[in-house]
């Protein structure tokens, strides 16, 4: 199983994104498969008034850190939580 395949696996039902130590609420999420373009977004979240947005290509190639922590090309560091995770 391939990196973004295990990232995608992490991200199922993902109601929250931790992103460089700040939690995002998700409000769009899309699992990427192998035919999802690269310019396609996959996840929207928002903290407050701060907005984020992932692409299929920012998510791809990202590198596991262990324990479900997964550094993205771009440096940031991020982790799903599902409802049941979260404490």
């Amino acid at each position: 199983m391939g990196t973004l395949a295990k990232l995608t696996d992490t991200m199922h039902d993902a109601a929250y994104i931790l992103v460089d130590g700040v939690m995002f609420e998700t409000e769009y999420l899309r699992v990427p498969d192998e035919d999802t373009p690269a310019d396609d977004v996959v996840l929207e979240a928002k903290h407050g008034d701060t907005e984020i947005v992932l692409t299929c290509g920012e998510i791809d190639g990202a590198q596991p850190l262990g324990e479900g922590l997964y550094q993205l090309r771009s440096g940031a560091v991020v982790r799903f939580f599902s409802p049941v995770t979260v404490h």
